[in-house]
């Protein structure tokens, strides 16, 4: 077995330890290679089983298994259906024969088991972890559109219990540390180093020559019931009800169709519940939502955090002290996440008082984070220690990374760097979080413009995951290379845009909401606007997404942007959305902070429901318009607006636009982001062009086709 990706090594015990080391690959995959080698091994177990005595398998690589080739999953169509099917079950025989051995046979897990390998670790009688750093252990397929597909599911129910192995494992896809996978019952064994792996292993294997998997034994029942037992039926309602509002009708059928798996495939045989997962896991892997989810989630995330974005030449920066202009909400929370990456802060506010209420707020994140076990006193005491509130400017010496969260003032702005520009290091990045504001005229204000930089996080800053890095047209590489390190050292994901008013986020996410209140000027039933947003899969509807923004924010931005347009001598196209907005806020209702907008809310600021006012003051319920085209309005507003980004420089990578879509402003994850919307909507891009010409025709010039897009359709090309 030489050329075996399972290297075989028999001790004089009889123990079989096989090592799984792919040679064409830096991870071990479920590809041709892993198909053929383990079906010749599985054989080679049966034949020699009378001189084995019990089976260690574990890997030669830094993680244990990837799980499911990612790349062949891309390739997969609804025609190769049968042919998948066929290769899903053939996988699935392997690992029934494997654990069906009649040896004791151990997963000894030496780095990350996701996935498929997780799912080879399920088929073994018993897992002992590695504990090190940066191992993970889970089925997170549901995250990339997918179920598990090679046992996971059928497995998990007979060993957790129906509830357990939905809402712990399946359905949230979670990703655990090897403690927290042996407390849920992942794995039953840690080890600390990799010699005691092996060792604990073949240990487990002498004091265990008669394992079997418990769902082998006669008279085995599922932990917790089955679906046939009354008590449990009662449940199910609730399940579904769950996953119902979970997913508010979004087109996100891998949740759905885990569920039906583990429902179906509770009330018969393993082997049955087997051909029932594979017909739903098929399903899904020649579907395109899962090509769109893995394109964004797997390959384009990969790219971003590669560094794809970053100019080359440059050394790996790490910011030490990090000086915070503005102790408000956005720079509380800009110092937290820098503390919490282990930098020292400077916060700094008009007032000492101010500041130090802006340092509460970490002090807060941390109290409830000790109170859920999350952290310990010791690190959280070391997190505060790193935050410095302050009022004097003196205090920024040693800065090497400065970030301004002031208000959206250029004059204010101006100053606040004025008065620490001196001070910081003579190289320090001068950053402002902006979220509008064009870098290049910010940057007029400090006396080092190849140093100046947009940095715009979103809010809530602890929780959100991207940062938009914004290039001024004096910004230099170096720059842009130390923000995109200090992204990713506080463990944030960093996409680069050009400097234009609104950026890419700013100025996409408008025509999402432009679309939105407009169609309520247009006499649509808000009720059903909402309903729309939520069944297009964005993780808040538009109207209340207005009311939480607050309706004067918009309407400040589009008079700005306005004056910008016509002072450059450009004309400012009208949208219906104006007369919506600007009525609300002539009538006081400004949004939830001011106590009402579209919606109506309590003295807590409680949400009551839409405001029957919108009835009278826009004609609700007068509209006819398809629900198809209320959800597409919304979508191919921004996603053409992304195109249009892309063509004028402002985004320079399908996977910024992508990831920035998804992760800044709520486009919805099924899509795989703005461009892949485009790439993968039916008929491709040809598709796409087609029912933007329809969306034109009924609704506007919003609608309108950029010239790369009709290039592309006739062409069958993609974005790339």
């Amino acid at each position: 077995m030489t050329d075996n990706m399972f290297r075989w090594e028999q001790d004089a015990d009889g123990i079989v330890t096989l090592t799984m080391d792919d040679p064409g690959q830096s991870a071990n995959t479920m590809n041709d290679t892993f198909r053929a080698d383990f079906a010749t091994t599985v054989d080679r177990l049966e034949a020699e089983r009378e001189s084995i005595t019990g089976v260690v398998l574990t890997s030669a690589k830094k993680t244990f298994f990837a799980g499911g080739d990612l790349k062949l999953m891309l390739q997969l169509r609804p025609e190769d259906a049968a042919a998948v099917a066929e290769n899903v079950e053939a996988i699935k025989a392997l690992l029934r024969r494997l654990e069906t051995l009649g040896r004791p046979v151990v997963s000894a897990l030496n780095g990350a088991t996701l996935g498929g390998g997780y799912e080879i670790a399920q088929a073994t009688h018993h897992r002992i972890a590695l504990d090190v750093r940066g191992s993970e252990i889970g089925l997170p397929e549901v995250t990339l559109g997918l179920m598990p597909g090679a046992g996971g599911p059928w497995r998990a129910v007979r060993k957790l219990g129906i509830q357990n192995a939905l809402l712990t494992v399946l359905l949230q896809g979670q990703r655990y540390k090897p403690a927290k996978a042996k407390e849920l019952g992942l794995v039953e064994d840690l080890v600390s180093t990799p010699e005691e792996l092996i060792a604990k292993a073949k240990e487990w294997v002498k004091a265990n020559p008669e394992a079997v998997q418990p769902w082998d034994v006669k008279g085995f029942k599922i932990p917790g019931g089955s679906p046939s037992h009354p008590a449990f039926a009662a449940n199910l309602p609730a399940f579904a009800s769950n996953l119902r509002k979970q997913l508010k009708g979004a087109p996100m059928p891998a949740p759905r169709n885990i569920l039906s798996a583990v429902i179906e495939g509770a009330q018969v045989d393993v082997d049955t519940a087997s051909k029932i997962e594979t017909a739903y896991f098929v399903e899904l892997v020649t579907g395109q939502v899962a090509k769109n989810m893995i394109t964004a989630f797997f390959f384009n995330l990969q790219s971003i955090n590669g560094g794809n974005s970053r100019p080359d030449g440059y050394d790996r920066y790490r910011a030490t002290k990090v000086g915070v202009l503005g102790a408000g909400m956005m720079g509380a929370a800009i110092a937290y996440v820098s503390a919490k990456a282990g930098i020292d802060v400077v916060l700094k506010d008009v007032t000492l008082e101010g500041a130090e209420k802006g340092r509460g707020y970490s002090v807060k994140l941390e109290e409830k984070a000790l109170s859920r076990g999350r952290t310990t006193r010791e690190k959280s005491d070391e997190l505060l220690a790193r935050i410095t509130p302050t009022a004097d400017p003196a205090d920024f010496a040693g800065v090497d990374f400065v970030i301004e969260a002031v208000f959206e003032s250029p004059e204010l702005k101006h100053k606040v760097f004025g008065e620490i520009e001196d001070i910081v290091n003579p190289d320090a990045v001068l950053g402002s979080n902006t979220s509008t504001l064009p870098i290049t005229l910010l940057a007029e204000g400090v006396r080092r413009p190849e140093d100046f930089i947009g940095i715009h996080f979103f809010s809530p800053v602890d929780k959100m995951p991207l940062v938009e890095i914004i290039r001024g047209e004096k910004t230099s590489d170096a720059v842009l290379a130390k923000v995109f390190d200090y992204t990713l050292q506080i463990r944030k994901t960093p996409i680069v845009v050009s400097d234009s008013r609104g950026f890419f986020t700013s100025r996409v996410i408008g025509r999402f909401l432009n679309e939105a209140v407009a169609m309520v000027a247009e006499g649509v039933e808000p009720a059903s606007i909402e309903q729309a947003g939520s069944q297009a899969g964005y993780p808040a509807p538009p109207l209340q997404l207005m009311d939480e923004l607050t309706l004067t924010l918009p309407q400040k931005i589009r008079k700005e942007t306005r004056a910008g347009i016509e002072a450059a001598g450009g004309t400012w196209e009208a949208h219906r959305s104006e007369e919506v907005v600007d009525r609300l806020v002539d009538l006081d209702r400004k949004g939830r902070s001011t106590g009402s907008g579209f919606y109506d809310y309590d003295a807590d600021g409680k949400r009551i429901g839409l405001w029957p006012g919108l009835r009278d003051e826009f004609r609700s319920g007068t509209a006819e318009m398809p629900f198809e085209d209320m959800k597409e309005r919304m979508l191919f507003a921004e996603a053409l607006d992304t195109i249009r980004c892309l063509e004028e420089g402002v985004l320079h990578t399908v996977a910024d636009a992508n990831i920035g879509s998804i992760f800044g402003i709520g486009f919805p994850p099924w899509t795989g982001g703005a461009i892949q919307y485009v790439n993968g909507y039916a008929g491709g891009t040809a598709g796409f062009l087609a029912r933007a010409r329809e969306l034109e025709e009924r609704y506007g010039p919003v609608f309108a086709a950029p010239p790369s897009l009709v290039e592309k359709a006739a062409t069958g090309a993609v974005y790339e």
